[in-house]
């Protein structure tokens, strides 16, 4: 078993724990044995059970009335980033604990806090975070450095194991977690990018804004900011970071050379930190990086890295190698000349964006659970799509905006549409065509997560694949 991050600051405290998804049950496991008194809830039944099955402490957080409430002692409550504590509507703990002055913190406050000795690269923004914090992880292995990757992506803070005081500890930062960390400071903090999302969560897109700046929250050694400069927000943040004191921020840009930052352009990372520009890699021959997006995370990550003191020519190397990530523009399979393309981690028009940027030869599979702005942002790209093939909640609002400009079918179900769209690829084969799975809507309406919904198309794909297969003369029956 791997040894966890010793939490020793409440010992003899007592603090509620809200929410016991994957990082509630990691605070739990990781406070136990510390000496603190654990008061933890959640909602579900479910994850009551499975958390009493652990010998969790369980306690009734809505409770403040009864005798044996924990309310008049707590010190604060590790609040599970997914539960609203301020929009649209703050869950009824939330609301106690403002009552009551009880602080909110997630579980990477914790380990900010347990791990003051150590180095923090935190990554946010709207799309990209998740392979810029898996492909800098990556360049840091290849650098032989002490890395622990996770946060929003993977691991949970508190699963961590401790690192020696040189070690760093990777970080996915969603805008939810932003908004509970009053402890970390980040030695490289990392903004990618933002556009509309979780509006409602945020009150709106100054609060979303707002949260996303918050990883750049000065302590007592101020970080170096990498910022990428292609949209208004970030560029807004990027110019009001210059301006304060002792602060180094770096620009990155996919449209231009920014003047002392990294540039991207065409997919030719250059690198003007240290004075006169200088080409360091050309980012289009790397297969699992396509496209400006994805440019984009790699010229951050190089920034990122080079300002965390890795070198140069190990950084290029490493992104070389780098495998990708699933859900993110996954090479499925090739069937008979189509690539089938799983993109689930689009879960908005935005990320949906960075992958039909990709491919002239669409054959696109999207809806879901619908988000902010639908799809209306789509429109440059209709043109390469032969056929939408729409699934889930957002079907007909989808339906609204592409009728009459690219040709569609309400499909319902992620399995229809894969074997529909695989059909009509094969029938008309265009050399390049693609069926890509790029949603542009969250998942939950019909599967438990985007990778859920990234696995079921991977087994469709797989089950096309042998049907395919054993149809041919002489395949297996």
């Amino acid at each position: 078993m791997a040894k966890l991050i010793p939490l020793y600051q409440y010992a003899g405290q007592d603090l509620g724990i809200m929410g016991l998804g994957k990082s509630g049950m990691a605070t739990a496991r990781a406070l136990a044995g510390t000496g603190t008194r654990v008061h933890a809830w959640d909602d579900s039944p479910i994850l009551r059970d499975a958390a009493r099955a652990e010998s969790v402490p369980l306690c009734d957080l809505t409770d403040q009335t009864s005798r044996n409430s924990p309310w008049p002692a707590l010190q604060g409550v590790v609040w599970s980033p997914g539960i609203p504590h301020t929009f649209p509507q703050p869950h009824p703990v939330a609301v106690i604990a403002h009552e009551r002055g009880v602080p909110l913190f997630c579980d990477i406050d914790l380990l900010a806090r347990a791990r003051q000795d150590s180095f923090f690269l935190g990554i946010t923004g709207t799309n990209g975070k998740s392979t810029t914090t898996a492909l800098i992880g990556h360049i840091l292995k290849a650098a032989r450095h002490p890395v622990q990757v996770g946060g929003n992506l993977g691991t949970p803070a508190l699963s961590f194991e401790p690192l020696p005081f040189h070690g760093t500890y990777v970080l996915e930062l969603s805008s939810y977690q932003l908004e509970l960390v009053p402890s970390l400071c980040c030695d490289v903090a990392v903004l990618l990018n933002i556009t509309p999302d979780h509006l409602a969560r945020h009150g709106g897109m100054d609060g979303y804004i707002a949260a996303k700046r918050q990883i750049f929250r000065c302590g007592p050694r101020p970080g170096v900011a990498v910022v990428c400069i292609d949209d208004e927000p970030s560029l807004a943040i990027h110019d009001a970071l210059c301006r304060e004191n002792g602060r180094k921020v770096v620009a990155v840009s996919t449209r231009a050379l920014p003047r002392g930052g990294v540039g991207a352009v065409d997919g030719q990372l250059v690198d003007a930190t240290q004075g006169r520009p200088r080409a360091v890699a050309d980012l289009t021959t790397i297969a699992t990086l396509p496209g400006a997006h994805n440019w984009q995370n790699a010229a951050a990550a190089y920034a990122a890295c080079r300002q965390h003191g890795i070198d140069a020519k190990i950084i290029v190397e490493a992104m070389a190698s780098f495998p990708g990530l699933p859900h993110r523009q996954e090479l499925v399979a090739e069937i008979d000349g189509v690539r089938f393309i799983n993109d689930s981690k689009a879960t908005n028009a935005d990320a949906a964006d960075k992958a039909l940027r990709c491919y002239d030869t669409v054959y696109w599979i999207a809806g879901g659970q619908p988000k902010e702005g639908g799809i209306v942002s789509l429109e440059p790209h209709f043109r390469r799509m032969r056929q939408a093939y729409l699934i889930g909640q957002a079907a007909p609002a989808f339906e609204r905006t592409l009728k009459g400009k690219v040709p569609l079918s309400q499909v319902g179900t992620l399995a229809r549409a894969v074997t529909e769209a695989a059909k009509a690829a094969w029938r008309d084969a265009i050399p390049g065509a693609v069926v890509l799975l790029s949603p542009a809507c969250a998942s939950w309406d019909q599967f438990s997560s985007f990778e859920h919904r990234g696995d079921i198309f991977r087994e469709l794909v797989a089950d096309l694949a042998h049907t395919r297969a054993a149809a041919k003369p002489g395949g297996r029956r």
